[in-house]
């Protein structure tokens, strides 16, 4: 059974944009290390976050990493991203979700198959879940940074995707 190990990005962006409960229908449980717990609970944080992180569901684990301090994460990273890597590192069938760039570049070094915030819609969009042009409208209300190609990219992909799945349907 896949473990998946959440960072704070994906679950403060999928909050803001109202799609939180795409992570259960997709992966059941979701782990989160105490780190991000920390960062998506912080007075900074947007209210209806650290109001989710207080109330968290049941399909939410927090765990502590068993890595030692030794472990090759680079220090440039936040303590939430260095946390997730830790705590995936030591798992042998896994999924990492994280958006940022320096954070995917480590998990990558190491071998942690992982996806941020539009991977995550895109698989819940693949299965039907929500409607990927409206999420990605709602992400763009938010201060989700994001190349214009890309979101482009993806929006193509689910209009072939929808007409492919429209033209296979029968007729009422």
């Amino acid at each position: 059974m896949t473990v998946v190990v959440a960072d704070t990005s994906p679950i403060n962006y999928l909050l803001l944009i109202g799609e939180i409960n795409l992570l259960p229908r997709l992966y059941g449980e979701v782990v989160l290390p105490f780190e991000v717990v920390a960062e998506l609970s912080d007075k900074d944080a947007p209210p209806e976050v650290s109001r989710w992180i207080g109330a968290a569901p049941d399909w939410i684990r927090v765990r502590h990493p068993r890595a030692s301090e030794d472990d090759p994460v680079l220090p440039r990273i936040g303590p939430g991203e260095r946390a997730a890597i830790l705590l995936a590192h030591h798992e042998s069938d896994v999924l990492l979700l994280i958006d940022d760039a320096a954070g995917r570049a480590e998990a990558n070094k190491l071998g942690i198959p992982n996806i941020g915030t539009l991977g995550i819609l895109r698989a819940g969009a693949r299965r039907r879940l929500l409607s990927l042009p409206t999420a990605l409208e709602r992400l763009a209300e938010t201060n989700f940074r994001v190349s214009q190609r890309l979101l482009a990219d993806l929006l193509e992909e689910d209009s072939m995707r929808s007409r492919h799945v429209d033209e296979r349907e029968p007729d009422s």
